[in-house]
């Protein structure tokens, strides 16, 4: 710290490291990040001196590097003690950074999401979230913006309109269209700080929540329609191992699940959702009866006609039924740890059927190698649990890339 600090900035720094404190050191409890109390924090001291207040700096440093995008937004979506005002202090932290690297930038995008969707009247509707709506609600964090966006922004429009048109929650994953959404972010650079960019970033991000949400409620609903068709017929289990579950799993369990996730989608849209599981258990609901994707390719190609090999060469391979049920790319569980989710989601269900806990992504893909993330704990953590660690709010992996129109990119000045 510059020695010549005045009073009054060392005053407000501490006073900001107070309410900062008390959110960081249940984030360490939570999430069993090693890392040691600040005395003068934790007495609450009301006249610090200048060291004091350089070691409370530095305490809150230790931190920004400990603690995970993915652990901030399950925490702050699923304590019930985050209020708008502490989203707001959290914002004020880490804008005030002057080096922003691409973890600081995506802690920001979601505080903003956040705090607009806390700010956000139940029965808003998505044609109300224009630019100006959004301005207003975020103007405590960033005052009074010139609302003229540069055109590199459009490419959010259309990455939403893409989102509007898709009609299930494997299309949305497998689409390529979130990987759009991350490009455009990425590509901003330093002009993502831009007032206007980041009320359009956010204005995207609230936008894209809900079209998630309704997908997957979307899915939710036709996997109990027909589960609930099955039983008419007298079937009692289905084959779910493409969903992580057995060959022979229940109806009746499986119903108990999707109520479970049912019921923690109302109360959380990103609470730790077993993404993958959602997707390959409506799909394999649908090869139980009859329709979806491999219903259709066992159809046009009948177990009694196998290809006839060429004479002299190999005969074919017999193909592996599991993987042939397999989605071609491999969905993230969620930005929450995978542990974390399974024990939310299955831990009724499976207490009542006796079974172990399933822990989504179990499979993880490894078509792109993900970044390592800080070690929080002692206990081993599954290849899973590291390859999701760092995951967006939406991960795909394996998608199509995507090219943004050339008069499109962002530009410095």
């Amino acid at each position: 710290m510059n020695p010549s600090t005045p009073v009054q900035d060392l005053a407000a720094q501490w006073k900001s490291a107070c309410r900062l404190y008390p959110i960081y050191f249940e984030l360490a409890r939570e999430f069993a990040i090693d890392v040691q109390t600040c005395p003068d924090l934790e007495a609450g001291v009301d006249t610090p001196g200048k060291e004091a207040v350089e070691q409370a700096n530095h305490w809150l440093e230790q931190m920004d590097e400990k603690v995970q995008v993915h652990q901030l937004r399950q925490f702050l979506q699923t304590n019930a003690a985050v209020t708008p005002e502490a989203l707001l202090n959290l914002l004020q932290h880490f804008l005030a950074k002057v080096k922003k690297n691409d973890t600081i930038r995506d802690k920001v995008d979601f505080l903003l999401v956040q705090y607009f969707s806390q700010m956000a009247p139940a029965g808003l509707q998505d044609d109300d979230v224009d630019l100006a709506y959004v301005s207003q609600t975020l103007e405590p964090i960033l005052r009074q913006v010139d609302l003229k966006p540069p055109v590199w922004l459009n490419a959010l429009d259309r990455v939403l309109e893409s989102a509007r048109r898709c009609r299930s929650l494997d299309e949305l994953l497998h689409g390529g269209i979130l990987e759009q959404g991350r490009k455009a972010k990425g590509q901003a650079g330093e002009l993502f700080y831009m007032p206007v960019a980041l009320v359009a970033f956010t204005r995207f991000g609230y936008l894209m929540r809900r079209a998630f949400f309704r997908l997957m409620l979307g899915d939710l609903n036709i996997i109990l329609d027909g589960l609930t068709e099955l039983e008419e017929r007298g079937i009692q289990t289905i084959d779910c191992r493409r969903a992580q579950f057995s060959a022979q799993e229940p109806i009746l369990r499986l119903r108990m699940i999707c109520q479970s996730w049912k019921v923690m989608f109302q109360a959380e849209y990103s609470s730790g959702q077993p993404l993958r599981m959602l997707v390959d258990l409506r799909a394999s609901v649908e090869t139980a009866l009859g329709r979806g994707k491999a219903a259709d390719a066992a159809v046009k190609a009948p177990p009694n006609s196998p290809p006839q090999a060429k004479p002299g060469s190999n005969p074919p391979a017999k193909p592996n039924a599991a993987a042939a049920m397999k989605p071609g790319v491999r969905v993230a569980a969620s930005p929450a740890s995978p542990a974390a989710s399974a024990s939310k989601v299955n831990s009724a269900p499976n207490r009542a059927a006796g079974k172990a806990p399933v822990v989504p992504g179990a499979a993880a893909s490894t078509s792109r190698p993900a970044a390592k993330p800080v070690a929080t704990s002692s206990a081993p953590r599954s290849k899973a649990t590291a390859a999701h660690a760092d995951a967006p709010e939406f991960e795909v992996s394996g998608v199509p890339g995507w090219e943004a129109d050339p008069d499109s990119e962002p530009k410095e000045g």
